[in-house]
């Protein structure tokens, strides 16, 4: 056998690789650099929102209250993701809870709904 393969004992393909050979930390770090990128692109989205408010001809109250929620929900977004990522230090993280996802997923949505809903009364 070349190229450094173990065999299993049935002959079979390669062995698993042992547990020592994995790269622990790397993993936890892949998934905080993604909760980074996620939040930047959530604070895109917020400035653009204000932006869209200060480029309009004449903003009313719907429109300011849409751009505050849009900030609201980043903030939101931004606390749980805060939260992931200081439980990635820690090493293995417990599951993400339930409510904590749907505030996500919630989070999302309503930043969704409010930008569409932005760029219709701004026009």
């Amino acid at each position: 056998m070349g190229g450094g393969q173990r065999r299993t004992a049935g002959g079979g393909g390669p062995a698993p690789r042992p547990a020592a050979d994995r790269a622990p930390g790397l993993q936890p770090e892949r998934t905080r650099l993604a909760w980074r990128r996620t939040t930047l692109s959530a604070a895109a989205v917020a400035v653009l929102a204000g932006r869209q408010l200060l480029h309009s001809r004449a903003p009313g109250q719907l429109e300011v209250a849409l751009t505050g929620l849009v900030g609201l929900l980043w903030l939101a977004f931004t606390a749980v993701a805060d939260l992931r990522m200081r439980a990635m230090a820690t090493g293995r993280p417990a599951p993400l809870p339930p409510r904590l996802a749907l505030l996500l997923v919630g989070c999302t949505l309503g930043t969704a709904v409010c930008g569409a809903a932005l760029l219709v009364r701004t026009r």
